[in-house]
């Protein structure tokens, strides 16, 4: 645990570099590496969810619950890595991102309706 709570994506971008630096795990950690090792942990954050209704995936147990916190943190923070190895802003990325899909998806057109923008 940090000593000190991160309160920022940069605090922890840059928490995450640290962290790897520490073990020279960034001889490892280029872009399609990176993107590998997101992809097996957005897997596994499926994992808690498998064969459950969608009732019971928005009441799982305090474990289960846990697991999904645990591989949501490893999610993130490989994405995070990825970050820093692109050198990729991730919150402007996603405020970028959030204004091309509102453009996609109006609310007059998309409210209540999961088809793909082409299709509206």
């Amino acid at each position: 645990m940090p000593a000190m709570p991160i309160a920022t994506l940069e605090e922890l971008a840059a928490a995450v570099r640290e962290f790897g630096r520490e073990r020279d795990w960034h001889q490892y950690h280029d872009p399609k590496n990176l993107t590998a090792a997101l992809i097996v942990e957005a897997a596994e954050l499926l994992e808690p969810f498998q064969w459950l209704s969608p009732e019971q995936s928005r009441n799982l147990s305090e474990a289960k619950r846990e697991a999904v916190r645990q591989e949501m943190a490893d999610v993130f923070i490989y994405l995070v890595s990825l970050a820093n190895c692109l050198d990729i802003d991730l919150l402007r990325a996603a405020e970028d991102k959030l204004a091309i899909n509102a453009a996609k998806y109006p609310v007059e057109k998309a409210k209540g309706s999961c088809a793909k923008s082409h299709e509206l």
